[in-house]
């Protein structure tokens, strides 16, 4: 007798699904696999019967064994998937239930391509494409995940993103970056995507390149013993300097000559004080000086 097949079933858009099997036993004899599916009513409609459309054949390909697709399904549907196995010695089935939602799963984005920005030497400019079997419709869109490292490194940077390109800002500078991206129903129906297969790419050095310059690097990559990879480094190349460092320079100069310009009129200040101090004394000590010899040049008589 037929061993009890084993069943999954995956949608890679939101019109079709398909389901793939495998045999419980090996019997080595001729099989071959009935395959249906039914959709499921739903709650206080188990007495109404299945229209026609909601029963059917899950269509087998030859090309594919062991797999068969249903189009044009109804996204926000439940269906029950039943695998049978038949061969000389009778068969057996296997039932699955599932909606669609729960199965989804994208094909990965396609497209991926890394360039760098010119005169930013930490930057990578990313950008992809829909897988093809997504259907490009406004109600159904993918939101994506990017994944970035530089290619001597073993730890992944991630962000995601609804749109289908990202600028990186935190490369590194001098390192060639691999790059791979996924993708997920917007409103996080079923499952990621596969990663998509990696891209890499370089950040500019600094400079612009023309564009005869820019198409002879992207068909020459540099040899790596020609020109081997620069360490991270995060300081800024020489002569592109920030222009926000400029200002931070310029008003710390301010600041500093508001501060010694501001000690400078203090100390006159003082220093005015104390002259001003000193003369008033000065003149004071005068005037009782002269009082007194004064009244030792008048006669005694006249002081009486």
């Amino acid at each position: 007798v037929p061993g009890v097949p084993s069943i999954s079933c995956r949608a890679s858009n939101y019109e079709n699904f398909s389901c793939f099997w495998a045999p419980g036993t090996d019997t080595f004899l001729p099989t071959r696999y009935i395959t249906t599916y039914r959709k499921k009513l739903r709650p206080g409609d188990e007495r109404r019967r299945s229209p026609p459309s909601d029963v059917g054949l899950c269509v087998q390909d030859p090309a594919n064994p062991h797999s068969c697709t249903v189009n044009k399904s109804q996204f926000w549907s439940s269906y029950r998937m039943n695998v049978t196995e038949v061969n000389p010695l009778g068969s057996n089935f296997r039932l699955l239930d599932f909606t669609m939602q729960a199965i989804l799963k994208p094909d990965p984005p396609e497209g991926l391509r890394v360039e760098p920005v010119p005169s930013a030497p930490r930057r990578l400019r990313v950008s992809w494409e829909y897988p093809s079997s997504w259907p490009n419709e406004p109600h159904f869109q993918l939101k994506f995940r990017l994944q970035y490292r530089p290619v001597v490194h073993s730890s992944w940077s991630m962000v995601e993103t609804a749109n289908v390109s990202e600028l990186i800002t935190d490369a590194l500078m001098g390192l060639e970056h691999v790059v791979r991206v996924s993708a997920k129903d917007f409103l996080d129906a079923g499952t990621w995507s596969e990663w998509s297969s990696g891209a890499w790419g370089r950040p500019a050095l600094g400079q612009t390149l023309a564009p005869s310059e820019a198409a002879t690097a992207a068909v020459e990559p540099e040899s790596p013993a020609e020109e081997p990879s620069l360490p991270p480094n995060n300081e800024p190349v020489a002569g592109h300097s920030d222009p926000l460092e400029k200002v931070a320079v310029l008003v710390s100069l301010g600041v500093f000559a508001f501060f010694v310009l501001a000690v400078i009129l203090v100390f006159a200040l003082l220093l005015w004080i104390r002259m001003k101090k000193h003369s008033k004394e000065a003149t004071k000590n005068h005037d009782l000086l002269s009082a007194t010899i004064h009244m030792k040049a008048l006669p005694k008589a006249q002081i009486l």
